[in-house]
């Protein structure tokens, strides 16, 4: 998709190409730039819905839930590997008062 340059559906579109790539490369940096300038686009989008640009918007928002399930694999990795490491399991629990609370628990890396 080729729009103006300062058009806020070209502005997501990009966004959304540098918030895969970041993904794909896992560089957090852009990542995080990538997502703050989507998010920019739209707050922008949201103020001014382009409704004749319906088609465009769909294949955008199933590119954002493409991302994001992206997202969520790499997130599933990561948790995976933290629980190999018995680095970091937390799950959240309720005490008997009915509290919430997070249960930490750890396995050591070795033993001495």
């Amino acid at each position: 998709m080729k729009l103006a340059m300062g058009n806020p559906l070209q502005q997501l579109s990009d966004a959304l190409d540098g918030e895969r790539q970041a993904l794909v490369d896992h560089d957090v940096p852009a990542l995080i730039a990538a997502t703050g300038r989507k998010l920019e686009a739209l707050r922008v989008l949201e103020a001014q819905p382009p409704l004749e640009h319906a088609a465009l918007l769909q294949e955008l928002a199933e590119r954002n839930r493409a991302n994001g399930a992206l997202l969520a694999r790499r997130r599933r990795e990561v948790n995976w590997a933290l629980r190999q490491l018995g680095r970091s399991e937390t799950a959240s629990a309720y005490d008997a008062k009915g509290q919430s609370q997070l249960l930490h628990t750890r396995k050591p890396l070795a033993v001495a």
